[in-house]
Order: structure tokens, then C-alpha cells, then sequence
């Protein structure tokens, strides 16, 4: 069962191979969002401060009724804060919103801030103050893993060739349609393990025939679908929802995509817009 599985960071930490992401998932929802997901064998928790759901999302570890050290816990550093001092008040604010002695992996949300984001300025030295607060925190004992997300190629050898603990994971947009190949494969000769956050591209991907066509030959819905070719190029997926009975669908994955089926799948024709989800809100920026 996919939810028993496990990868293994480049530091040794563990981390379950299927995660629930909490984006869009208000605050005053969220905490029975994760009681639901561990009720049902999820041990992967995704939340960032830019969320505004850190606290919800302790609330549901910590009355979830299983072992806080068997789950595990992700947050993110703000894409705003470029200092060290800030980056600093933001781990230590993280852990008592969420009411969490410790986070499992805290990521830096972005190398730019939301309302600059792709500018073309890579804010190289803002990101290693930032990095040097995880570095520090992870070295105190608040952070087991330490990681980034929406990193390109430059940002990540920033940090590698500058920082003193490479990045564990970078977590990026990647689905069905599009799937950087380039930048993962960077990635995996760095031993960067890569996270798909929307690995059903904020649901565009559900109307899409051929796509369609394919999981009714497999007999398996269009998420589990999508989330199976992320797990089968050894991302792994982040799918979101509130919904207990998508949560056991997109957990249920005990099919494998043929060779030629995953051909067909990567070279898929690259997603032209997310709808209602094309505007991003919470970071206020189009993608």
C-alpha cells in the first residue's frame, strides 16, 4: 500500500511517499482535513505559511490520535522573507502556530516573493541568509530535513555549492503535461528528491479525453491516474483535498502504468492555463 512507503532524503530522514497537500483549505477546516487523512493512513502533511492553515494543521496532528513522531510534517518558509534574522522569527513562528515541537521539513516557498516572481532576479544572496536559518534551526533540533520549492536549476546550485547541507527536496509544479524533465533529473544527480505539488494540475487535467480514456482502461480514476505517473517517474505527488473519500481514492494506487502508456503520458501536450485556479490568490501572482 502506497501510504506504507517510504523514500529516503538525501540526510536519512524518511518521508512517506504520498502526501496531503492543504493549499486552499481554510484554516477552520483544515485540522478534521488531517484527522481524516491519518484516520485513513496518510502520515504525510503538507502546509505552508503563506496557507494561513499552520494552526489547523497542528490542531490535526496533535488530536489525530497517532504518535506525533509517525507523521510527518511539512511547512514552508514565507517567499517574502530574504534574511536571516526574519527567516529565523518565521521557523520559530511556524512551530508555535502549529503547536509543534518540531517540523519534519521546512522548505523555502519560493526563490523569489510571489509578486516578483520569475523576474529574473534570483535573490542568490537573500535565499542563503534564509538557507542559513534552516541550516541552523535543522542543527537545534527544530527541523529534521531542510528543502526548497519552485527552485530552478540556478537557485538549486546556489544553495549546493554555497550552503552547508544540500537541499533535501525541492518541491515544484509538476503533472501530466508538465513535467520538467531537465530540472528534475538536475535534481536527481544532486540526490534532491522532487515533490509534485497539483500532480493533477488544480483538476484541468479532469477534462482532458484521451486522459480520460487511459484510466478507463485501467479501471482507476483520472487522479489516481495522475498521481501514479508521479510516482512511477519517483516524484512524489502532493495531492490536496478535504474530501475523505478522494483522500481513499487517490491513496488507492496498486496498478502500474505501462511503458508505453508513460511514453505517451510525458510527452503529453503542455497544460495551456488552470482555470479558476490560474490566479493564484494566496500569493497574489499569475502563473
Amino acid at each position: 500500500m502506497i501510504l506504507d512507503e517510504t523514500y529516503t532524503l538525501s540526510d536519512g530522514v524518511t518521508i512517506p511517499k504520498l502526501g496531503l497537500g492543504t493549499w486552499r483549505i481554510d484554516d477552520a477546516k483544515v485540522a478534521q482535513a488531517v484527522r481524516d487523512a491519518i484516520r485513513i493512513g496518510y502520515r504525510h502533511i503538507d502546509t505552508a505559511q503563506a496557507y494561513g492553515n499552520e494552526r489547523g494543521v497542528g490542531e490535526g496532528v496533535r488530536t489525530s490520535g497517532v504518535a506525533r513522531d509517525e507523521i510527518f510534517v511539512t511547512t514552508k518558509v514565507a517567499a517574502e522573507i530574504k534574511d536571516y534574522e526574519s527567516a529565523q522569527a518565521s521557523i520559530d513562528g511556524s512551530l508555535r502556530t502549529l503547536g509543534l515541537e518540531h517540523v519534519d521539513l521546512m522548505i523555502i516557498h519560493s526563490p523569489q516573493p510571489w509578486a516578483s516572481f520569475r523576474d529574473g532576479d534570483h535573490r542568490f544572496e537573500g535565499n542563503l541568509e534564509v538557507w542559513r536559518a534552516l541550516e541552523d534551526a535543522q542543527r537545534a533540533g527544530k527541523l529534521r530535513a531542510i528543502g526548497v520549492s519552485n527552485f530552478e536549476k540556478a537557485d538549486l546550485d546556489n544553495i549546493i555549492e554555497n550552503g552547508s547541507v544540500k537541499p533535501a527536496v525541492n518541491q515544484i509544479l509538476a503533472h501530466v503535461g508538465n513535467t520538467p524533465f531537465d530540472l528534475i533529473d538536475h535534481a536527481r544527480r544532486n540526490d534532491i528528491l522532487v515533490e509534485a505539488y497539483s500532480p493533477v494540475a488544480h483538476g484541468n487535467l479532469l477534462r482532458n479525453s484521451d486522459l480520460a480514456a487511459m484510466a478507463d482502461r485501467y479501471d482507476v480514476s483520472m487522479p489516481q491516474l495522475c498521481i501514479r505517473y508521479c510516482l512511477q517517474l519517483g516524484l512524489l505527488p502532493l495531492p490536496k483535498t478535504a474530501n475523505p473519500d478522494h483522500m481513499r481514492s487517490n491513496s488507492t494506487l496498486d496498478f502500474k502504468i505501462s511503458v508505453t502508456d508513460m511514453e505517451t503520458l510525458k510527452s503529453a501536450d503542455s497544460i495551456k492555463g488552470y482555470g479558476d485556479a490560474d490566479h493564484f490568490p494566496v500569493f497574489g501572482i499569475r502563473y
